[in-house]
């Protein structure tokens, strides 16, 4: 909204209002929405596809009656681990207007969060049960566990899309070390999940 002056023929002064409406549909936020959902498209299916690779190469995992921690959830903490260093460090690059090796680490970590959504989905198949009784859906630690770590799952997932949505905004060269806040709660965001997916983990310890 933008105001003028204007005078009228009698010399007084008065003020006229503009408003100015963005163009929401411009080519260039058009093409970054594209773009998002195209690599928001491309992590669900190299998730799924990391997935069911697992399953070809590995075969269905082991569903035994009591709870173990499936070693799928070892190599997924990992790259849970990974991936948060990755986010921290182009955060740090981004601050300091080093633009090459910001982007680097930013798909470094869109790599490992794609990654990590396919171990995890191989290791969270390991925890439903083959059948199950509804005493032991009521008393057994298994669901409750499985609920827990299927909701971290999702997300985790939302986040990986959030680290999509920021790569995407880094082509438009929208972060620089002016403004890279969204960097910066993105980064956060993921080690918040990180903290959490070692609390699961403390509670696997105590339910095993």
């Amino acid at each position: 909204m933008v105001g003028e002056p204007a005078r009228r023929n009698n010399g007084s002064v008065t003020s006229t209002t503009q408003f100015v409406v963005p163009d929401r549909h411009s080519a260039g936020r058009a093409r970054q929405a594209r773009l998002f959902l195209a690599v928001a498209a491309l992590v669900m299916l190299t998730g799924f596809g990391i997935a069911w690779s697992l399953i070809q190469v590995l075969g269905w995992p082991d569903k035994p009656a009591e709870l173990r921690l499936p070693r799928a959830f070892l190599a997924s903490t990992l790259l849970l681990g990974a991936g948060s260093l990755a986010l921290h460090r182009a955060g740090h690059w981004v601050a300091r207007e080093k633009q090459r090796a910001f982007r680097g680490w930013l798909s470094a970590a869109l790599l490992l969060g794609t990654l990590f959504l396919g171990v995890q989905s191989y290791g969270l198949l390991s925890l439903v049960p083959a059948a199950r009784s509804m005493e032991e859906a009521s008393l057994g630690v298994k669901t409750p566990v499985l609920m827990i770590a299927g909701l971290h799952a999702m997300h985790f997932f939302i986040a990986t899309l959030f680290v999509a949505f920021v790569a995407t905004r880094t082509v438009a060269d929208r972060y620089d070390h002016e403004y890279h806040w969204g960097v910066t709660f993105c980064a956060w965001f993921w080690h918040a999940l990180g903290v959490a997916w070692l609390a699961i983990l403390t509670v696997f310890a105590i339910a095993m």
